[in-house]
C-alpha cells in the first residue's frame, strides 16, 4: 500500500475522481479486476484505477489461438474481445468488486455506434466510476474500417455514449491514424472527458518454417517497451489539444519503471497506464509509486500534477531526416 508520506504526493483529481496513485491498470491485463488480487502482495490500493476487460453487448468467444506472442521488447496480442457480455459484467461481476479499494473503469467495445451506445447505457446504471471507449473496433456498417482511424466515426461513437451517461468518458485513441491531434479535437467536441493515449500499434510475427503468421488472427496489437517512443510523442501531441479544454490524459505504452511513468507525465499525461509490465512483474506498481514520490521530493514538488505537461522542448531545427 502507498505509505502515508507518499499519499499527498501521489493523489490527484482525474475527471472529478480522486485517484490515490497516478497508476491505472490497463484493460485486458487484469481481467475484470480480480486476476491480480490472487497474487500475494498485490493490492488494488496501490493504483488509482483499474480498467476492466473490454465488454460488448453480447458475449464473445474471442479469436482462435495463438492469441499472444512475445516479441523483442514487446508483446503481440489478438484476444478478440473475449467477454461474457455487458449484462453478466454488470449483474454478476461488478457486485463482487471492492469499490472502496480503488476506482473501476469499464471498457466499452462494439461493432456499431448503436452497440456502443447500448453498452454505455447499461454501465450507466451501475456503480462503475467511469467508462473507457475503445474505438479501435471495426465498424461493421462501414466495411470494417476501425472507428478510431476516422475522426468522424470516433466523434459519432463518443457523442452516442455521451447521450446516455453523465459518468466520465475516457476515449482510447489509436496510434494507427493520420492525425491523432485532430481526432482528439473532434472527440472533445463530441463530449469526451479524458483520453487514454495510446492503444496498441498493429504488428505481425511469422513462423518461418510454416511461412504463416504466428497469431491466429494474422495480426495483433503490439505493446510493451518497443512502442514507448511512439506513445510519448502521441501523448504530447494530444496534450497540446486537450490542455486548453482541461481534458486529462492517461499516458500508456511501454511503461515498466518509475522513470518511464515520469516521462509520460512530463509529456502531458495526468495518469499513467501499466499493462504489459504486469505480466513479468505483478508487483511493479509499488515500485513505480515509490520512484515517482522520490522524484517529486528531489525536485521539491508537492504533487504529481505539477509534472503534467512540464516538458521544455528544444529549439526546433529544420528537419533533414538524419
Amino acid at each position: 500500500m502507498i505509505s502515508p508520506d507518499d499519499q499527498a504526493l501521489l493523489a490527484s483529481d482525474f475527471c472529478g475522481l480522486e485517484f490515490q496513485s497516478p497508476i491505472v491498470l490497463l484493460s485486458g491485463c487484469v481481467g475484470f479486476g480480480e486476476e491480480y488480487t490472487r497474487v500475494e502482495g498485490f493490492s488494488n490500493r496501490d493504483v488509482g484505477a483499474v480498467c476492466l476487460k473490454g465488454t460488448t453487448l453480447e458475449p464473445r468467444p474471442g479469436n482462435p489461438p495463438h492469441r499472444v506472442f512475445e516479441t523483442p521488447m514487446g508483446m503481440l496480442n489478438a484476444i478478440g474481445l473475449q467477454n461474457p457480455g455487458v449484462d453478466v459484467v454488470v449483474g454478476d461481476i461488478l457486485p463482487k468488486l471492492d469499490f472502496s479499494e480503488t476506482r473501476f473503469i469499464a471498457n466499452l467495445s462494439g461493432s456499431t455506434v448503436e452497440e456502443y451506445r447500448e453498452v454505455a447505457r447499461r454501465f450507466d446504471d451501475s456503480p462503475i466510476d467511469a467508462m473507457e471507449i475503445n474505438i479501435s473496433c471495426p465498424n461493421v456498417k462501414e466495411g470494417g474500417v476501425a472507428f478510431g482511424n476516422d475522426p468522424d466515426m470516433s466523434a459519432r461513437v463518443v457523442a452516442a455514449c455521451r447521450e446516455v451517461t453523465e459518468k466520465p468518458l475516457i476515449t482510447k485513441l489509436s496510434p494507427n491514424q493520420t492525425d491523432i491531434a485532430e481526432n482528439a479535437r473532434r472527440c472533445i467536441e463530441a463530449g469526451t472527458d479524458a483520453f487514454a493515449v495510446i492503444n496498441t500499434l498493429m504488428g505481425m510475427a511469422i513462423d518461418i518454417e510454416s511461412r504463416t503468421p504466428v497469431i491466429g488472427n494474422n495480426q495483433g496489437g503490439l505493446s510493451g517497451p518497443a512502442i514507448k517512443p511512439v506513445a510519448l510523442l502521441k501523448v504530447h501531441q494530444v496534450w497540446q489539444v486537450a490542455r486548453d479544454h482541461g481534458v486529462p490524459i492517461i499516458g500508456q505504452g511501454g511503461i515498466n519503471s518509475a522513470e518511464d511513468a515520469i516521462e509520460f507525465l512530463i509529456a502531458g499525461a495526468s495518469a499513467v497506464g501499466v499493462g504489459t509490465a504486469l505480466f513479468y512483474d505483478p508487483l511493479i506498481c509499488p515500485k513505480i509509486n515509490a520512484g515517482i514520490a522520490d522524484y517529486l521530493r528531489r525536485h521539491e514538488m508537492s504533487n504529481v500534477a505539477q509534472l503534467t505537461g512540464s516538458l521544455v522542448l528544444n529549439e526546433p531545427r529544420p528537419a533533414c531526416g538524419c
